[in-house]
């Protein structure tokens, strides 16, 4: 192609290849001569990776048990850098979110090497009570310091989330949001929705989260308002997915009695579009300890599909300011639960607001479209020719 940059190899690295991954490795390789993808698997969802680019396999990312996940994290980090220090020697790096530790890896190599931050570390840990001045904390803090000042280029996707990162660093941060999975807003009406005719759905008002049960995620906030609404039998709280939290909020279900509360397993890639229009409200919760380094990919879903959302995060989260700016929904701190119960009862009796906030998280939508990560590889290729 005629608009490539001539002499230009780059290397994307990610152990978990998601949707994402996918998108800024098919924009490089619009630019770039030899694009390489090191990864552990690819989920495709929506956009294919292109054909051209060449796939190096490592080892597959493991969830769960925490020891396991350890491990895997370590098998990657040295297979990562066993293949740039001996294959791709010459090539640039452009590290992608997993494993966490792995953009530290620049400290080791001599490579043009850039990464995306969309998880802030050491600052997540905070979520387990980890303090500051804990020697770990310290540690990466400061190999932060050291990686992000040797980094050719530093990004990350939320105004918040680069203030975090200046505490590391005197550099620029390159903020570019990221995007849907969903590119068009093809919201299933639900009478024609094979979800809800599978799980008996009709005449509800379905409250859904939908996503990862971490202990990041909090999502023990959500049942809490379940139980302020036990009685009211209009809404239905819906929690889809995995987690080692998942067990501990099933027995709180069961032991607290609440019917309105129910939990199914992750969807295939065949039902999530189903699934996620059954949506009246989408739930997306983070802890307030994090939740400035941190924007779930599912926010912008909800968007996509032009569902209000219901964020549980802290005030000075990039959330929040999703809703000052689009006002398509409403943020609450994990001590305004009654407030957020009384908004839901509100908008499942006021389908003229409800509808007002679908319309103005469809167009937010419209920033978080698919040529963003365009945008990543032209602020990453800009004046450095």
């Amino acid at each position: 192609m005629p608009n490539k940059v001539k002499d230009r190899k780059i290397v994307i690295v990610n152990q978990a290849a998601n949707y994402l991954t996918i998108g800024f490795a098919n924009s490089f390789h619009k630019k770039f001569e030899h694009v390489v993808l090191i990864t552990g698997s690819i989920h495709t969802q929506g956009e294919k990776l292109d054909p051209e680019i060449m796939i190096e396999k490592i080892n597959k990312w493991q969830e769960r048990p925490a020891q396991k996940k350890i491990v895997s994290y370590l098998q990657a980090l040295f297979l990562m850098w066993w293949f740039l220090m001996t294959k791709y020697r010459k090539h640039e790096v452009f590290f992608v979110s997993v494993p966490p530790m792995g953009y530290l890896l620049n400290l080791l190599l001599p490579h043009r090497f850039s990464m995306v931050i969309w998880d802030v570390y050491p600052d997540v840990f905070k979520i387990t009570g980890m303090k500051e001045g804990h020697p770990v904390y310290r540690f990466w803090a400061y190999l932060n310091k050291k990686s992000f000042g040797k980094a050719y280029k530093v990004f990350t996707i939320s105004d918040k989330m680069a203030d975090l990162i200046k505490v590391y660093t005197t550099r620029e941060i390159i903020v570019k949001p990221i995007w849907s999975i969903f590119q068009e807003n093809k919201k299933v009406k639900k009478k024609e929705n094979v979800f809800i005719e599978e799980y008996g759905l009709q005449n509800k008002f379905i409250v859904q989260y939908s996503g990862n049960i971490g202990v990041t995620h909090n999502v023990e906030a959500l049942v809490e308002i379940a139980g302020i609404l036990k009685d009211n039998n209009n809404i239905l709280f819906q929690i889809i997915g995995r987690g080692p939290r998942k067990p501990i909020l099933e027995k709180l279900v069961k032991d607290r009695n609440l019917p309105n509360c129910k939990f199914l397993p992750f969807q295939t890639d065949e039902m999530f579009p189903f699934s996620l229009s059954a949506a009246d409200v989408g739930v997306v919760i983070l802890d307030e300890t994090t939740s400035k380094g941190s924007v779930p990919s599912k926010s912008y879903n909800l968007m996509s599909y032009g569902i209000p959302s219901l964020y549980i995060a802290s005030k000075d989260s990039q959330l929040n300011e999703y809703v000052e700016n689009y006002k398509l929904g409403k943020c609450f701190i994990k001590d305004e639960l009654e407030q957020a119960a009384k908004f839901l009862v509100n908008l499942a009796q006021d389908p003229i607001t409800h509808k007002k906030l679908s319309l103005n998280a469809a167009r937010a939508a419209q920033d978080f479209k698919r040529e963003n990560a365009d945008k990543f590889v032209e602020a990453y290729i800009l004046n450095n020719l």
